[in-house]
């Protein structure tokens, strides 16, 4: 029986691209994860707890606003000019932390920061569709996706020693040379845009299946973004695990996150409908959080709520953006992973807050339930492409 093999060279270079798109989505998020793995010693340098609570809702906000526009000049300019934009200016925002005086320069930093963030899905989907091969498509996009969990290992693992050894600042300096460097490597590695044209009407508008996606995303980052910023702080107070425990809920959220996005990503790329699988994924992301409910009564059950989350509710944004890849046109694939981006944005700036707001009034237990409804919702909106994918079946 003969198999197909593709050449030494090609493989190779697929390995590459996708180490380089991981490395840059690890570094479009990267600032926010430092913040928050170095929060105690920032807290100690002087910079206000309330600061620290402004950094996630002003870089999402900024970037969900820059998304409106970030995926037109990925159109316009070229993904591989834009990537090697997003790394200086990131290192550039990085640099401007490492140098801050006060909160509202930090502040500052974090709004610039803001603008990787909405290039980098755009960008490197534009990648993908340039240089990889439709079969090998869903695979890059779930590692490159994974990049956004690495980047938080990095930062809360080396990057915290590097802290321990040379300070905050130190950290973060070396953060933004790491970002140079990884420009660097865009530059060698990526092969020129294409010959620049007038691309002010790039085509047809958006689609009723990428306002969807938005939507979709836009609620799977409320409760996406809820989870991450309060499931240790929940284990401590609610759960009574020391500090350092509370901790680990995030890096099994992390770790599970990673082997989710890989693995539905490549299912996602050999099924004919990639947007079929959200609402399965919705929904087991919906019991994932009705666990975390119930860890009120069973506390164990926390550990199993935080592995689904990663398992579901992290994956489904990698499945997504291969949906986007799917269905894009080239020459507008920018723009529409940027208007997906832009939901799963606001929604991280948006679901905090509201969560936040829920455990003031009325504890934890109803702010899963809110979660668990968020989840839902986002599963209810995508159950017309997973009823359309058996009707065509």
């Amino acid at each position: 029986m003969r198999t197909s093999v593709r050449p030494p060279n090609e493989a190779a270079g697929t390995r590459s691209v996708t180490a380089l798109l991981t490395a840059v989505m690890g570094v479009s998020m990267v600032q926010l994860f430092l913040i928050g793995a170095l929060g105690p010693r920032l807290v100690g340098a002087g910079v206000p707890r309330a600061v620290l609570g402004l950094t996630t809702t002003a870089g999402f906000g900024i970037a969900a606003a820059l998304s409106f526009t970030a995926g037109r000049w990925v159109d316009r300019l070229g993904a591989r000019r834009c990537l090697v934009a997003l790394l200086v200016i990131a290192a550039a925002a990085l640099a401007l932390i490492s140098v801050s005086g006060g909160p509202w320069t930090l502040l500052l930093a974090v709004a610039l920061g803001g603008l990787p963030q909405a290039l980098a899905n755009p960008a490197t989907n534009k990648v993908i569709l340039a240089v990889v091969e439709p079969t090998r498509r869903g695979a890059v996009t779930g590692w490159k996706q994974s990049g956004v969990q690495l980047g938080a290992l990095a930062a809360g693992l080396p990057l915290a020693a590097v802290a321990a050894w040379a300070g905050w600042r130190g950290a973060v300096a070396v953060s933004a040379a790491i970002a140079l460097l990884i420009a660097v490597w865009a530059v060698r590695a990526l092969p020129p845009d294409p010959v620049r044209t007038d691309s002010r009407h790039p085509g047809a508008p958006p689609g009723s299946g990428v306002a969807v996606l938005a939507f979709f995303s836009f609620l799977l980052g409320c409760a996406i973004a809820a989870v991450n910023t309060y499931l240790s702080l929940y284990g401590a107070q609610r759960l009574g695990l020391s500090p350092v425990v509370a901790g680990w809920l995030v890096a099994v959220l992390g770790v599970t996150g990673v082997a989710g996005r890989v693995g539905w990503a490549r299912r996602a790329g050999r099924v004919s409908r990639a947007d079929a699988l959200l609402a399965p994924l919705a929904a087991g992301a919906c019991v994932a959080a009705l666990l975390l409910f119930a860890s009120g009564n069973v506390s164990l059950l926390v550990w199993a709520g935080a592995a689904v989350v990663g398992v579901f509710a992290v994956a489904a944004n990698a499945v997504s953006m291969v949906a986007v890849i799917r269905r894009a046109d080239p020459r507008t694939a920018g723009r529409d992973s940027a208007l997906v981006s832009s939901g799963f944005f606001a929604g991280f700036a948006a679901g905090p807050p509201l969560f936040g707001v829920v455990v003031d009034a009325a504890g934890y237990g109803p702010a899963w339930l809110l979660v668990a409804g968020e989840f839902a919702a986002a599963a209810v909106v995508a159950v017309p492409a997973w009823f359309g994918s058996r009707a065509s079946a």
